[in-house]
């Protein structure tokens, strides 16, 4: 099981993933746009699991 420092450390991760796939999107480089989808669910999930951490 993670820490909720280790999550915090990984959402920033796909915040800044996510950021360079709407970049690509927007751009009209970004070959797979499922992967948006997949990491806000990610980001999303991992919000959730902080917040039943910290309660």
């Amino acid at each position: 099981m993670l820490t909720v420092e280790e999550l915090i450390k990984k959402e920033s991760d796909l915040r800044h993933e996510l950021f360079n796939l709407r970049f690509q999107h927007g751009t009209h480089q970004l070959e797979n746009i499922m992967r948006i989808r997949s990491v806000r669910r990610d980001i999303a999930r991992i919000q959730t699991i902080i917040n039943e951490l910290r309660s």
